[in-house]
């Protein structure tokens, strides 16, 4: 039997695109199997979560006792961050309702003072917005030197993140802007 240049080629093209096929169909198997089956670490309770934080999708371990988180490491496995994690991911853990060191109330410390004291948030709240008024105030520029209005709060600053969502987002950038914010920010550009 005589083969042809261009028998060969053909043969050898379907037979290396069918291993290929054969291939990474095997591979997706072997995955889908080794994350239902892989042997966690420790004894007590141990889920695997995504960080919430920055939408980079980062896989960690988080290893609970009792109803309460006990720790948190990066995911070796993860294709992501591969075990690795950054600050916000690594700090899940101190985010955690239970534990105790988490601050429950607010702690507020005059100016030229050396001591915290607690303070209700209806307290805090209407400060924070004092604070922003007065700046406003006191920085609003309505027109340029040019006597073009340009309306603008220049000391007033924005910087977003991203455990809030579009429409949480949209209203900040709106509310932002209302004020005559000019500098807005998102942490995911830093």
């Amino acid at each position: 039997m005589e083969v042809s240049r261009r028998s060969f080629l053909k043969a050898s093209g379907a037979g290396l695109g069918g291993l290929f096929l054969l291939g990474t169909k095997g591979e997706e198997a072997v995955m889908a199997r080794s994350l239902k089956v892989r042997p966690l670490k420790k004894q007590i309770g141990e889920y695997f979560t995504i960080c919430p934080y920055d939408g980079t999708g980062c896989g960690f371990i988080v290893a609970s006792e009792n109803g309460n988180v006990t720790n948190v490491e990066g995911d070796p496995e993860h294709p992501i961050n591969k075990g690795g994690g950054c600050s916000k991911g690594q700090s899940i853990r101190q985010h955690a309702a239970d534990n105790p060191r988490r601050l429950s109330k607010v702690l507020y410390r005059a100016p030229g003072a050396s001591e915290w004291e607690e303070k209700s948030w209806d307290w805090t709240i209407d400060k924070i917005a004092r604070n922003i008024k007065k700046t406003r105030d006191e920085s609003f520029t309505a027109t340029d030197d040019q006597g073009r209005t340009v309306n603008r709060a220049e000391a007033l600053a924005s910087l977003g993140g991203s455990a809030i969502n579009n429409e949480e987002c949209y209203l900040l950038s709106k509310m932002a802007r209302s004020m005559g914010i000019v500098y807005l920010e998102h942490h995911a550009r830093l």
